[in-house]
């Protein structure tokens, strides 16, 4: 498995540990699809591995400082602070919405990150690799940025935002004496930036060249204090990378952050791909504290082909599409529609058809018919039979290697190929049903039913268990309806045959269709 390969310090790595994090929002606006995107996927990968045994910790949260947020609370008309409380609170509100498993959810005004990061600071300047000076150069107000002269295009920065002039006193990382250090990290470690082509993009960025690293601000007051220099805050790279320590107690619970931080995964957008590949493993380094296993950078979403835009306005809410489609139509069709790691468009006009369908014609449609057969014909108590015909086996032979495949697929970040694996079983399974004849069975061979009808509730069983990660809320309605005990509910327990611990109750219609041209 990618994440549970032991790399570096073997001792401090255990294989029932894994520590996941989603990127920490931005305050400066409410989440939109993409930021729940991201999030989902990442409660994904931390259910799955939760279902393997692994003790997971699953961090989320909120960047609070900085110039854009000052800006936009003087322009809301309120202090920074109010500001980030109110907006906090929205990307808060994703958990329940959206469903998401997170241990922590952080921000970056509470204390115990101010505690660390100041730490971490120090920790630097212990081992002399901060200086002050003074820095010149073009500043993107809106990614909170200095870029190089030559990555300047037409006035704007390569994220095509306008761009300043900025001079001011700064204190400076030594990133320039991290190059070789981090490209021999990179060979050693080919898996550490994924997918591979990203990792090509920062291997040709660091051979180009590194500069050091302006990482304080004399100009905002709206920051984290530089420890010893109260007249500078920590910009950006300092304060808010070091989150990821926070949540795990940095500096003080050395056990907690022996255990879970090799272990460590962090997913991003593409955006920030540089300041998590280049910048933040530049830092641990020179600080002399471990890296993380993985940086795993996914694309942007578009809306009907064009880039999400307040003065388009098409924005996603996802609220709205919660409300309207359910939180698990929501959760399959961005994993199921995109591969994750890639650019990828959302459209509700596919959405609707992936519901219809993906989760109402194909699963929804085989858990029906199978289940209400039991409850008109055996009053909901599974008929079970055990059966050594060839096609049952050959159908039942699925599973074992659907779930190796799924497990690669997880481990990976192809939660789509994840998604498409079920699906096929989920196919294959209705195709048996119709193959079979139940309802020529009952008529015809009562005994063959009942064999039918285990073979079909094996399968359900053990899809509902590959589905629960991805959408939790339906693998669990599929799960108590097959009367499976919650503790039968992991990978460990999928060896073993069904077995239900009582009559089964009713299910109800799990994915009504929609008019897919509406809207």
């Amino acid at each position: 498995m990618v994440f549970l390969r032991s790399w570096g310090d073997t001792e401090a790595m255990t294989r029932d540990s894994f520590y996941i994090t989603t990127p920490i929002y931005y305050v400066n606006a409410r989440p939109h699809i993409g930021s729940a995107y991201t999030s989902i996927a990442v409660d994904v990968v931390a259910r799955f591995m939760r279902q393997e045994g692994a003790d997971v910790r699953f961090l989320t949260g909120t960047d609070e400082h900085g110039q854009k947020v000052a800006q936009s609370a003087e322009q809301a008309g309120k202090t920074a602070q109010a500001f980030c409380d109110e907006i906090s609170v929205h990307f808060r509100d994703l958990i329940p919405l959206l469903n998401l498993t997170p241990t922590d959810f952080i921000r970056t005004t509470e204390a115990r990150h101010k505690k660390a990061a100041q730490a971490f600071w120090s920790r630097l300047v212990t081992r002399g690799q901060i200086y002050l000076g003074s820095y010149a150069g073009w500043y993107d107000v809106r990614d909170e940025t200095f870029y190089r002269e030559e990555e300047i295009v037409d006035g704007k920065s390569p994220s095509g935002h306008p761009v300043e002039w900025i001079q001011e006193p700064s204190y400076f990382f030594k990133l320039s004496d991290w190059q070789q250090p981090l490209l021999r990290f990179y060979e050693e470690h080919p898996d550490f930036i994924a997918p591979s082509y990203r990792r090509n993009e920062i291997l040709r960025f660091v051979e180009g060249g590194l500069k050091d690293l302006s990482i304080s601000r004399s100009r905002l007051t709206w920051g984290i204090p530089v420890p010893g220099d109260t007249q500078h805050v920590m910009y950006v790279w300092i304060d808010a990378l070091t989150n990821y320590l926070t949540s795990l107690g940095f500096p003080e619970k050395q056990e907690d952050f022996a255990r879970f931080w090799p272990s460590c995964v962090h997913v991003v957008g593409k955006e920030i791909i540089r300041f998590h590949a280049v910048y933040w493993p530049a830092l641990l380094m020179a600080a002399n504290l471990p890296l993380p296993r993985q940086i795993f950078a996914h694309g942007w979403l578009t809306v009907e082909g064009q880039k999400m835009s307040k003065s388009l306005g098409n924005v996603v809410d996802p609220t709205s599409l919660v409300k309207t489609y359910g939180v698990d139509a929501v959760r399959y069709f961005l994993l199921r529609e995109i591969p994750f790691g890639e650019d990828g468009d959302f459209s509700e006009r596919a959405l609707r058809r992936r519901l219809n369908t993906d989760l109402a014609n194909d699963l929804g449609n085989l858990v029906q018919r199978v289940l209400s057969f039991i409850h008109k014909h055996f009053e909901g108590r599974p008929p079970l039979r055990q059966s050594s015909l060839a096609e049952d086996q050959e159908f039942l032979f699925l599973f074992p290697s659907l779930l190796l495949r799924v497990q690669n697929h997880v481990h990976r970040f192809a939660l789509h190929r994840a998604l498409e694996g079920i699906n096929e079983a989920v196919v294959a399974a209705n195709r048996y049903v119709d193959q079979q004849k139940p309802w020529v069975l009952v008529k015809t061979n009562p005994e063959r039913l009942k064999e039918v009808l285990t073979v079909l509730l094996e399968g359900l069983f053990r899809i509902g268990l590959l589905l629960r990660a991805f959408i939790p809320s339906t693998a669990e309605k599929i799960l108590d309806a097959l009367a499976v005990a919650p503790e039968a509910r992991t990978f460990a327990q999928s060896a073993a045959p069904y077995q239900p611990v009582g009559v089964l109750p009713p299910l109800e219609i799990l994915f009504p269709k929609v008019l897919e041209d509406a809207g």
